[in-house]
């Protein structure tokens, strides 16, 4: 059961991941938008949710990876 869960958590992580578009692309590479560049921006709605969500499965990721370890 818990090989089932961390392969779960894992490829729900690794999609959320992929979600998120912070500076990718070629324009994040020669430097992007100046104006947004070094300015914080508030994350909102499905930004916010998909920001959380990832801190959430890599937290429950690593909890079943240690739980893995000490069984």
């Amino acid at each position: 059961m818990l090989p089932i869960a961390q392969l779960t958590v894992s490829i729900l992580l690794i999609i959320l991941i992929l979600l998120q578009e912070r500076s990718s692309g070629l324009s994040g590479v020669f430097g992007g938008d100046s104006s947004e560049s070094g300015f914080y921006q508030t994350r909102r709605g499905l930004e916010r949710f998909i920001y959380w969500s990832t801190i959430v499965l890599a937290t429950a990721f690593a909890v079943l990876a240690l739980i893995d370890l000490v069984i």
